[in-house]
């Protein structure tokens, strides 16, 4: 069983994607981790994120690079949104994510091309959507709890960004698949949420 977890940063679906893994018993790979693991290793490079050739060079990191903890800030979600513009980063990260997809006994994937680009004979496609000001408030206090000093308003302008590069990118804009189940977190509590999510997939596959 393929699952595909999609929808912009911070709406829940990294969440959402581990826990149906934990729940179905399933692999996971949050793709985005590699757009991010692109993006830090064009940084450390001196690179320039939106230069195409410094951006497929980026994909050359190591594979170590996946357990550096700089990948989870904020600045390295920036840039990864930036590389992940240019169609020849995408299609040097597609085989990758396909050959995880298609392994045997299935897996969970979450990004934002999954259920349209990667996997899209997923058995269970699901959208995971939430506004811009919840969206904020989780990462505010994502944030926080990391020491990290950031404000909401930036958090917020941040998103919106990225939301705006992710929904007009020429190859693979961030856009529900056809048959995608789009579940909006936004009023949801982080249990809820899972809870809403299994379910879906549960009718998506039965």
């Amino acid at each position: 069983m393929i699952i595909a977890v999609d929808g912009p940063t911070a709406s829940g679906k990294g969440t959402i994607a581990q826990a149906l893994a934990e729940h179905f018993g399933l692999p996971h790979l949050d793709t985005g981790l590699l757009y991010r693991a692109v993006g830090r290793q064009v940084f450390l490079d001196g690179g320039d994120p939106d230069n195409g050739g410094d951006a497929l060079a980026g994909c050359a990191f190591p594979d170590e690079l996946l357990l550096d903890p700089h990948l989870r800030n904020e600045e390295t979600g920036g840039l990864a949104s930036r590389v992940s513009v240019h169609p020849a980063v995408r299609q040097a990260l597609y085989d990758r994510q396909r050959r995880f997809a298609t392994q045997d006994g299935g897996a969970v994937l979450d990004g934002r091309d999954i259920g349209t680009v990667i996997a899209p004979e997923a058995d269970a496609k699901l959208f995971i959507i939430a506004s811009v000001e919840a969206r904020a408030q989780r990462r505010f206090l994502e944030m926080r709890e990391r020491g990290v000093h950031v404000t909401k308003l930036e958090i917020a302008d941040d998103l919106r960004r990225r939301d705006e590069r992710d929904r007009n990118r020429a190859v693979a804009p961030l856009s529900p698949a056809p048959d995608a189940l789009v579940i909006d977190t936004s009023p949801l509590s982080r249990e809820q949420s899972i809870e809403a999510a299994i379910e879906a997939v549960m009718e998506a596959t039965s």
